[in-house]
C-alpha cells in the first residue's frame, strides 16, 4: 500500500494536505490519465456527502480532472453505493465519492470506483501515486479545445431510487410497516426516506437536516439511541441507521435492541439458503466476525471464509470463491448479485422483504446464534510500526494466547483510516475477555501511544 490511500481511499482532514485543494486537484488529474483507456470522449462522475468542504474538493477535482481533457459529470449528494452504480450505469470511466464516511465533518476523503464500479486495486493505486511525484504529471493536460467540461445530474437520485426498488421482487412491499429512519445528516437523508416511503413504509426520519457541518453528530450507525428510544415511542418495526455516506447500515428491532452486521448477515444468509440462492453454502465475513456466528453457521451447514477487515477485502474473496453475500460487523454488506460494493440502503430491503415474506419479527435474528463476549478497544498511537517490532506487545501477547488457550482470539491491528491501533479480544467469559483486552491496550499505550 502506498503512503496516501489507505484502506478505503484517502482520507484526511479537510484543507489540510492531503484533502486540500492542491492535492485534490493533482489527484484528479492523476485519475483521469489513469482511465482514459478508450477511445472517444472520457468521463468521470463525482458524488458526495453533506460536509462543508465537499464544495471546495468537489470544485478542485471536478478542475484536475477537465485539465487532462476529461469531462465530469457531478452527482451532487448521494450514497457511496450510488456513485458506483451511476458508473456502472452511464458508462464512465470512473467515479468518485467524496466523503469520510463515519468520520466527523472536519474530516474528508476520496473513494474511487473503476468503470466497473469495483474500489480500485491495490497496483492501480500506486499508479496513482507515482502520478503525483514531480514531474510525471507536469506535462500532461489537454490542449485549449480539448478541455474537459462539467454537466450536472439532475435525476441521479431517481435513478439510483428505481435501481435500488428492483433489487427486491416486484410484487415486495414494504405496506404495514413503521420504520424509523436515521440518515445521519449524511448523504442518504433524500434518498432513503424516499426509497422507503415510495416501496409503501410509515416512516419516522430523523437525521435528515444536513447543515454541512452535523453529519454523524449524535446520530446515524455510530450514535444509534436515539434512533433505538422512537422506535419503542412509536410502537414500529425496526430502526435503520445509516453512516455519513450510507455504505453501511446498523438495525434495532422492536424493542429498541440493536443488530450489528454479524446479525444481519446470520439473518440473510440463512434466507438466501432457504430459497437455494446461496452461492457455495458459504459467506464473507472479516477477522473480527464474531465466533458464535460461525459455528451458528456451521450448524446450518455454512462456511463463514473470513477475510481482512475492510468491504474491498470482502469483496475480493468474495469474487475469488465466487460467494454471494459478504459483510463486516460495522455493517458493511455486499449483496454481488446486485451491487459491487457495501450498500446500507439495499441491506435494508433484504432485511426488509424478507421479515415481510416470513411474517417474523426483526428481533428474531437476535435468536439466530450466541455472540460471544467481545471488546474492541482503541488505542492512539504515535506511529503504527510492526507488532512483532514491539518486544513489550509480543510478550504480553504471548502471555494471554497461553491463558485463553484456544477458548478466545486475540486480533491485533492498525487502523486504515486512522492514527490508531485496535485490540479486539474475545472469549467465553466477559470479564477475562476484559482484562486481556485492557491489558494488551496498555501495553500498546506504553510502547507507541
Amino acid at each position: 500500500m502506498g503512503k496516501l490511500f489507505g484502506t478505503d481511499g484517502v482520507r484526511g482532514k479537510a484543507n489540510v494536505p492531503p484533502m486540500d485543494s492542491e492535492t485534490v486537484m493533482r489527484l484528479g488529474r492523476a485519475i483521469a490519465h489513469v482511465f482514459r483507456r478508450r477511445q472517444g470522449r472520457h468521463r468521470i462522475l463525482i458524488g458526495k456527502d453533506t460536509r462543508l468542504s465537499g464544495y471546495m474538493l468537489e470544485t478542485a477535482l471536478e478542475t484536475g480532472i477537465a485539465s487532462m481533457g476529461v469531462d465530469v459529470l457531478l452527482l451532487g449528494p448521494i450514497p457511496t453505493p450510488g456513485v458506483a452504480f451511476m458508473t456502472r450505469s452511464m458508462r464512465a470511466n470512473a467515479g468518485v465519492m467524496i466523503s469520510a464516511s463515519h468520520n466527523p465533518y472536519e474530516d474528508n476523503g476520496l473513494k474511487f470506483f473503476g468503470a466497473d464500479g469495483h474500489k480500485l486495486d491495490d497496483e492501480t493505486e500506486l499508479e496513482v501515486e507515482r502520478l503525483l511525484q514531480p514531474g510525471p504529471l507536469d506535462e500532461l493536460r489537454a490542449s485549449p479545445d480539448a478541455i474537459g467540461k462539467a454537466y450536472r445530474i439532475e435525476d441521479a437520485i431517481g435513478r439510483y431510487t428505481v435501481y435500488l426498488k428492483s433489487c427486491i421482487e416486484r410484487e415486495t412491499t414494504l405496506d404495514g410497516l413503521k420504520i424509523v429512519v436515521d440518515s445521519a445528516n449524511g448523504a442518504a437523508y433524500r434518498v432513503a426516506p424516499l426509497v422507503f416511503s415510495e416501496l409503501g413504509a410509515e416512516i419516522i426520519t430523523i437525521g435528515d437536516k444536513p447543515d454541512g457541518k452535523n453529519i454523524n453528530e449524535g446520530c446515524g450507525s455510530l450514535h444509534p439511541e436515539r434512533m433505538c428510544e422512537l422506535v419503542k415511542e412509536h410502537g414500529a418495526d425496526a430502526g435503520i441507521a445509516f453512516d455519513g455516506d450510507a455504505d453501511r447500515v446498523i438495525f434495532c428491532d422492536e424493542n429498541g435492541e440493536t443488530l450489528d452486521g454479524d446479525s444481519i448477515l446470520a439473518l440473510c444468509a440463512l434466507d438466501f439458503q432457504s430459497r437455494g440462492m446461496l452461492k457455495g453454502d458459504s459467506v464473507v465475513g472479516t477477522v473480527m466476525s464474531n465466533l458464535g456466528l460461525e459455528k451458528a453457521l456451521e450448524r446450518k451447514g455454512i462456511s463463514l471464509i473470513r477475510s481482512a477487515v475492510g468491504d474491498r477485502y470482502v469483496l475480493a474473496d468474495m469474487l475469488k470463491q465466487d460467494l454471494n453475500i459478504g459483510g463486516e460487523q460495522s455493517g458493511h454488506l455486499i449483496f454481488l448479485d446486485h451491487s459491487t460494493t457495501g450498500d446500507g440502503i439495499l441491506t435494508a430491503l433484504m432485511v426488509l422483504s424478507t421479515l415481510k415474506k416470513s411474517g417474523q419479527a426483526l428481533s428474531s435474528a437476535q435468536k439466530l446464534f450466541d455472540p460471544y463476549p467481545q471488546l474492541l478497544i482503541n488505542v492512539p498511537v504515535q506511529e503504527k510500526k510492526p507488532f512483532d517490532q514491539l518486544p513489550k506487545v509480543q510478550s504480553s501477547l504471548k502471555r494471554v494466547e497461553k491463558e485463553l488457550n484456544g477458548t478466545g482470539r486475540v486480533l491485533l491491528r492498525y487502523s486504515g483510516t486512522e492514527a490508531k491501533a485496535r485490540v479486539m479480544v474475545e472469549c467465553e467469559d466477559a470479564a477475562q475477555c476484559k482484562r486481556v483486552a485492557e491489558e494488551l491496550a496498555g501495553v500498546l499505550r506504553d510502547e507507541i501511544g
